[in-house]
Formats: C-alpha cells, structure tokens, sequence
C-alpha cells in the first residue's frame, strides 16, 4: 500500500510560479512511477506530468510543457511539481498518482491517488 498526501497548493497571480509536493509513505517509493493529474470544476481528470521510478524519465501533457518540471527524491519518498508561468486555466485541483507499472501512463490507471490540493490562478 502506498499513501499519498499533496501540499502546496494555494491562490497565485497569473505569471506566477508555486510547487506543489506529494509526500508518500508506505512501500519504498522507488518501486513506483509517479504522476499528477489535475481536474478542473465540470471537467474531467487530466494527465499533467509523469516521472519514470528512478526520475530519468518525465512526459508533460502539451498545455504545461516548458511551464511545469516534475521532479522525485526518492530518498525522501516525494514527487514535486514545480509550475511557473501559471495561467488562470490551469486553475484545478491537483492529484498526485502512483502505479507499479514501469511505463509513464497518461490514463487514470494509477493504483493509488491523493486527496489533492487545490491550486487557483487569478488574472
């Protein structure tokens, strides 16, 4: 079992930057590849970035690509998403996700989920 706890989130101006974190516990977190997803009111839950289990690899939806970096200490048991150049559509609830599989998946088959943290963008 794998527990997943996002902070980070909060209100910021658009152009602004914030980072969001994912703090596991549980199997070493090594074993897994790591996702976020966000999901905006009304809308579906989406693939935002992915990381390979030892970090060498990441996968960005198009809409964050050199906006967002995500990144993994593994001796800490984190993922980070760090977000800059923010836009008021990227206001969304934020996910952090894990699965065993070894491939960077951009569908929800994630076996574990965070409850989310809420990131606002103001114009």
């Amino acid at each position: 079992q794998v527990q997943l706890i996002e902070s980070g989130g909060g209100l910021v101006q658009a152009r602004g930057s914030l980072r969001v974190s994912c703090a596991t516990s549980g199997r070493a977190f090594s074993s897994y590849t790591a996702a976020w997803f966000s999901q905006a009111p009304g809308k579906e839950r989406t693939f935002v970035a992915g990381i390979s289990k030892g970090g060498s690899t990441t996968n960005y939806a198009d809409s964050v690509k050199g906006r967002f970096t995500i990144s993994r200490d593994n001796s800490k048991n984190m993922v980070y998403l760090q977000m800059n150049s923010l836009k008021p559509e990227d206001t969304a609830v934020y996910y952090c996700a894990a699965r065993s599989g070894a491939a960077i998946s951009t569908q929800r088959n994630y076996e574990y989920w965070g409850q989310g943290t809420q990131v606002t963008v103001s114009s």
